[in-house]
Protein backbone atom coordinates (compact mmCIF):
# COMPACT_ATOMS: atom_id res chain seq x y z
CA UNK A 1 0.00 0.00 0.00
CA UNK A 2 1.39 3.25 -1.20
CA UNK A 3 1.67 5.88 1.68
CA UNK A 4 1.28 9.22 1.11
CA UNK A 5 2.03 12.34 3.81
CA UNK A 6 0.39 15.73 3.59
CA UNK A 7 1.98 18.33 5.54
CA UNK A 8 -0.03 20.70 7.05
CA UNK A 9 0.04 24.00 8.71
CA UNK A 10 -2.24 26.60 10.20
CA UNK A 11 -3.67 28.84 7.35
CA UNK A 12 -3.37 26.00 5.00
CA UNK A 13 -5.86 26.03 2.09
CA UNK A 14 -7.90 23.36 2.20
CA UNK A 15 -9.32 22.59 -1.36
CA UNK A 16 -5.79 22.31 -2.66
CA UNK A 17 -4.95 18.74 -1.10
CA UNK A 18 -8.45 17.59 -0.84
CA UNK A 19 -9.04 15.51 -4.03
CA UNK A 20 -5.82 14.11 -4.29
CA UNK A 21 -6.64 12.58 -0.56
CA UNK A 22 -10.17 11.37 -1.92
CA UNK A 23 -8.97 9.71 -4.83
CA UNK A 24 -5.92 8.05 -3.35
CA UNK A 25 -7.67 6.99 -0.01
CA UNK A 26 -11.05 5.78 -1.16
CA UNK A 27 -10.75 5.04 -4.67
CA UNK A 28 -7.18 3.98 -5.23
CA UNK A 29 -6.46 2.59 -1.54
CA UNK A 30 -3.30 4.41 -0.31
CA UNK A 31 -3.18 5.33 3.19
CA UNK A 32 -3.05 8.83 3.67
CA UNK A 33 -1.29 10.48 6.65
CA UNK A 34 -1.42 14.42 7.35
CA UNK A 35 1.13 15.86 9.73
CA UNK A 36 1.61 19.13 11.07
CA UNK A 37 4.42 21.00 12.10
CA UNK A 38 4.39 19.96 15.80
CA UNK A 39 1.49 17.34 15.92
CA UNK A 40 -0.63 19.73 17.13
CA UNK A 41 -4.61 20.43 15.62
CA UNK A 42 -4.50 23.01 12.69
CA UNK A 43 -6.96 25.42 11.14
CA UNK A 44 -7.57 25.77 7.30
CA UNK A 45 -8.22 28.49 5.62
CA UNK A 46 -11.30 28.07 5.25
CA UNK A 47 -11.76 26.90 9.20
CA UNK A 48 -11.58 23.35 8.82
CA UNK A 49 -10.20 22.18 12.36
CA UNK A 50 -8.17 19.09 11.35
CA UNK A 51 -6.14 16.67 14.41
CA UNK A 52 -3.34 15.41 12.63
CA UNK A 53 -2.28 11.73 12.45
CA UNK A 54 2.00 12.91 13.30
CA UNK A 55 4.31 15.80 13.47
CA UNK A 56 6.24 16.78 10.68
CA UNK A 57 9.11 14.96 12.78
CA UNK A 58 7.79 11.51 12.18
CA UNK A 59 7.47 11.81 8.14
CA UNK A 60 10.53 9.75 6.37
CA UNK A 61 10.77 9.18 3.08
CA UNK A 62 12.08 5.91 3.41
CA UNK A 63 8.22 5.11 5.22
CA UNK A 64 6.38 7.52 2.31
CA UNK A 65 5.99 6.92 -1.13
CA UNK A 66 4.95 10.95 -1.62
CA UNK A 67 5.32 14.24 0.75
CA UNK A 68 2.57 16.51 -0.73
CA UNK A 69 2.42 20.40 0.60
CA UNK A 70 -0.70 22.58 0.07
CA UNK A 71 -0.25 25.84 0.11
CA UNK A 72 -2.06 28.39 2.26
CA UNK A 73 -1.46 31.53 4.24
CA UNK A 74 1.36 30.74 6.80
CA UNK A 75 4.02 32.31 4.21
CA UNK A 76 2.55 35.44 3.53
CA UNK A 77 2.44 35.85 6.83
CA UNK A 78 5.71 34.87 7.50
CA UNK A 79 5.01 31.90 9.64
CA UNK A 80 5.46 29.07 7.51
CA UNK A 81 7.29 26.11 8.63
CA UNK A 82 10.73 25.64 6.86
CA UNK A 83 10.33 22.23 4.93
CA UNK A 84 13.77 22.26 3.13
CA UNK A 85 15.16 19.62 4.78
CA UNK A 86 11.97 17.22 4.38
CA UNK A 87 11.48 18.54 0.85
CA UNK A 88 15.31 17.38 -0.12
CA UNK A 89 15.19 14.21 1.53
CA UNK A 90 11.93 13.43 -0.60
CA UNK A 91 13.50 14.95 -3.93
CA UNK A 92 17.36 13.06 -2.46
CA UNK A 93 15.33 9.24 -2.33
CA UNK A 94 13.48 9.82 -5.61
CA UNK A 95 9.65 10.27 -3.95
CA UNK A 96 7.06 12.08 -5.04
CA UNK A 97 7.43 15.42 -3.91
CA UNK A 98 4.30 18.61 -4.58
CA UNK A 99 4.01 21.80 -3.68
CA UNK A 100 0.75 23.81 -4.93
CA UNK A 101 0.19 27.69 -4.78
CA UNK A 102 2.77 28.64 -2.08
CA UNK A 103 4.06 25.75 -1.69
CA UNK A 104 5.32 25.74 -4.55
CA UNK A 105 6.82 28.79 -4.11
CA UNK A 106 8.23 27.36 -0.67
CA UNK A 107 9.61 24.56 -2.98
CA UNK A 108 11.46 27.39 -4.91
CA UNK A 109 13.10 28.49 -2.17
CA UNK A 110 14.63 25.48 -0.67
CA UNK A 111 16.31 25.06 -4.09
CA UNK A 112 14.70 21.77 -5.47
CA UNK A 113 12.70 23.28 -7.99
CA UNK A 114 16.53 24.71 -9.53
CA UNK A 115 16.87 22.12 -12.50
CA UNK A 116 13.59 20.76 -12.98
CA UNK A 117 10.60 22.04 -14.97
CA UNK A 118 7.86 23.67 -12.56
CA UNK A 119 5.12 26.15 -12.25
CA UNK A 120 3.64 28.02 -9.11
CA UNK A 121 0.93 30.50 -9.23
CA UNK A 122 3.68 33.35 -10.83
CA UNK A 123 7.32 33.71 -11.71
CA UNK A 124 7.33 37.11 -9.40
CA UNK A 125 5.76 34.50 -6.32
CA UNK A 126 9.12 32.24 -6.50
CA UNK A 127 11.22 35.38 -6.78
CA UNK A 128 10.39 36.52 -3.56
CA UNK A 129 12.78 33.55 -2.20
CA UNK A 130 16.57 34.72 -2.65
CA UNK A 131 17.90 31.41 -3.10
CA UNK A 132 15.81 30.20 -6.13
CA UNK A 133 17.58 30.04 -9.02
CA UNK A 134 14.98 28.05 -11.57
CA UNK A 135 13.62 30.55 -13.36
CA UNK A 136 14.73 29.29 -16.70
CA UNK A 137 13.04 26.08 -15.98
CA UNK A 138 9.43 28.29 -14.93
CA UNK A 139 6.09 26.72 -17.10
CA UNK A 140 4.03 29.60 -17.15
CA UNK A 141 0.72 27.87 -17.50
CA UNK A 142 -2.62 27.29 -15.58
CA UNK A 143 -2.13 23.29 -15.42
CA UNK A 144 0.05 21.09 -12.97
CA UNK A 145 3.34 20.33 -14.06
CA UNK A 146 5.33 17.31 -13.19
CA UNK A 147 9.14 16.27 -13.65
CA UNK A 148 11.33 13.74 -12.19
CA UNK A 149 8.66 13.02 -9.66
CA UNK A 150 8.62 16.58 -8.63
CA UNK A 151 5.31 18.17 -8.76
CA UNK A 152 3.58 22.14 -9.23
CA UNK A 153 0.63 23.48 -9.40
CA UNK A 154 -0.82 27.18 -8.81
CA UNK A 155 -3.40 27.20 -6.18
CA UNK A 156 -6.34 27.68 -9.25
CA UNK A 157 -5.43 23.82 -10.66
CA UNK A 158 -6.13 21.45 -8.05
CA UNK A 159 -7.52 18.73 -10.54
CA UNK A 160 -4.35 18.63 -13.14
CA UNK A 161 -2.08 18.48 -9.48
CA UNK A 162 -3.59 15.56 -8.19
CA UNK A 163 -3.64 14.22 -11.89
CA UNK A 164 -0.30 14.81 -11.89
CA UNK A 165 0.59 13.33 -8.70
CA UNK A 166 -1.58 9.98 -9.65
CA UNK A 167 1.03 10.04 -12.58
CA UNK A 168 4.08 10.77 -10.48
CA UNK A 169 2.95 7.96 -8.39
CA UNK A 170 2.32 4.89 -11.53
CA UNK A 171 -1.53 5.04 -10.29
CA UNK A 172 -3.39 6.99 -12.95
CA UNK A 173 -4.85 4.15 -14.65
CA UNK A 174 -8.13 3.75 -16.38
CA UNK A 175 -9.79 3.50 -12.54
CA UNK A 176 -8.19 7.03 -11.37
CA UNK A 177 -8.93 8.59 -14.81
CA UNK A 178 -12.72 7.61 -14.87
CA UNK A 179 -13.52 8.82 -11.58
CA UNK A 180 -11.19 12.10 -12.14
CA UNK A 181 -12.90 12.83 -16.01
CA UNK A 182 -16.61 11.88 -14.75
CA UNK A 183 -15.97 14.50 -11.00
CA UNK A 184 -14.60 17.19 -13.50
CA UNK A 185 -17.33 16.81 -15.84
CA UNK A 186 -19.74 17.24 -13.14
CA UNK A 187 -18.04 20.56 -11.63
CA UNK A 188 -17.54 22.27 -14.41
CA UNK A 189 -21.34 22.74 -15.54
Amino acid sequence: MLRIAIALQNDYADWEPALLMAATRYWLDCEVVTASPDGKPVVSMGGLKVTPDSGFDAIDAEQFDALIIPGGYAWEKGVAFDLTALATEFRDKGKVLGGICAAASALAATGVLDGVAHTGNSLASHQKYPGYRGEAHYIDKPQAVSDRKIVTAAGSSPDTFTIEVLKALDLYGPEAEAELAAFGAEHRR
